[in-house]
This record gives C-alpha cells, structure tokens and sequence, in this order.
C-alpha cells in the first residue's frame, strides 16, 4: 500500500478515535458528529488515492466514491448514503450554533464511520494479495 494510501487511513482511524472519546465524554456530540465525518471522509480519500483520484473538494471526494465505488459495488452501496448523510450532520454540527446534533444521531454517525473504515481497509487489503 503506497504511503500516502496509509497516511489517509490513519487519518481516518485517528479522527474516529478523536470521535469515539468525545462522544463518550457526553459534551461534545456535534464535535464527535464532524470528526466522524472526517474519518470517513479521509478514508474514501486514501480510496480514491489507491486508484490514483483526487478532488479539491468534499462533494467531488463524495461523488467520486459513490461512482466508482458504490455504484459499481465494487464496495456496498449504502456505505454511499452514510458518506452523504455524515456529511449532511456534519455540515450541521460545524455551521449551527447551539445544541445541533442529538446523542443517537452522533452515536450513529460515530458507528457508521468504523464501519465505513473497517470495509475499504479490508477492501484495500484484498486488492493487495
């Protein structure tokens, strides 16, 4: 797995790890919310990387992977939808003020984002052998 590969994935599992602390501390679900976000977001990143894809931007980062990943299931297409929903929370815990995103939806947000990583990890393991 190339370097820069590597570093997206651990960027991804540090950012989940930052969101599984904060969302057990019980003060700071919109803050777990982005981070898990982020996770997923730099794990479709080193995705794309593998394959030689970059974007500027998240919403390329986004339809990039639903296109060459999601819709060719190459991997689940509902990992898509949870891109695109995470993205969503997140764009809602970082821009409202206040109370913005619940404890469940956090949780589920946090949850999704181990699942996301966990599924191109072994993807990319599998690509590999």
């Amino acid at each position: 797995m190339r370097g820069e590969v590597k570093e997206g994935l651990n960027d991804a599992r540090r950012h989940l790890q930052i969101a599984e602390e904060l969302l057990g501390s019980g003060h700071a679900d919109d803050v777990a919310a982005s981070r898990a976000y982020y996770a997923m977001f730099y794990a479709a990143e080193a995705l794309l990387l593998s394959v030689d894809l970059t974007f500027s931007k998240h919403q390329g980062v986004i339809a990039a992977f639903g296109m060459h990943f999601a819709k060719t299931r190459e991997l689940p297409p509902e990992l898509h939808g949870h891109l695109n929903d995470a993205f969503r929370l997140r764009h809602v815990a970082d821009y409202t003020r206040g109370i913005s995103v619940s404890h469940e939806d956090a949780a589920l947000a946090v949850e999704r984002a181990g699942a996301f990583i966990v599924t191109i990890e072994e993807y990319l393991a599998k690509r590999e052998m």
